[in-house]
């Protein structure tokens, strides 16, 4: 059995401009700040280690309120602008004619993950969606990724596992999930010096197949 694990946001979907929308929402209705940029959102969401709540709405923690007025309005905001990149759905349907098994382990909550997932008529073709709401601890701890290969019953002796993902966070959930990983750099981040960089969706089943 071969299983393929992805991120979502900036792996198979772009949805940068509606999380923008939604966070200069807060900002303005609950700071009074001005606008953030795509890129400083994207920026933000790609650190290593940050504090979101600072960079976003300058404050030392994240405010319930804040939470709460996000996820009312990118309920809504998350399925206006979001497109998968170009060759993610040809590679997915090729990977299930295949038979390879493929999932998504997303630091998003699932909930937010299923709806644009569906939007974009793609949610069928996975086995599992799942978001950080399931989980004590999301990327980069292997909590997700462990779930995810305990419905599969997934034996590391005869079967094979790799995670596709575009942040740093992806590849240290599949170090410690102790499986391989692919760097995608045709999303949110175009540059990685990780040992596996992959440019385009179909290079995946390159290295699968």
């Amino acid at each position: 059995m071969k299983v393929v694990i992805f991120d979502m946001d900036g792996t198979l979907l772009d949805s940068k401009k509606d999380l923008t929308i939604s966070v200069n929402h807060v900002r303005k209705h609950h700071y009074n700040l001005a606008p953030l940029s795509e890129e400083f959102i994207v920026e933000a969401i790609n650190m290593k280690v940050r504090n979101l709540s600072q960079l976003f709405y300058e404050t030392d923690v994240y405010h319930d309120k804040d939470r709460e007025l996000f996820e009312i309005h990118y309920a809504m905001q998350c399925v206006q602008n979001p497109y998968l990149y170009d060759g993610v759905r040809e590679t997915l349907n090729k990977l299930v004619v295949a038979d390879v098994k493929i999932s998504v382990a997303t630091n998003a909550p699932t909930p937010f993950a299923k709806r644009m997932l569906k939007h974009l008529e793609v949610d069928h073709l996975f086995d599992v969606i799942i978001g950080a709401d399931k989980v004590q601890e999301s990327k980069p701890s292997p909590e997700m990724l462990n779930k995810i290969l305990e419905h599969y019953k997934f034996d590391k002796n005869s079967h094979r596992a790799w995670m596709v993902g575009d942040n740093i966070k992806d590849m240290l959930s599949a170090q410690s999930a102790g499986i391989d990983s692919m760097f995608a750099t045709w999303g949110f981040s175009p540059n990685s010096d990780d040992k596996v960089v992959i440019r385009r969706p179909s290079e995946i089943l390159d290295i699968v197949l």
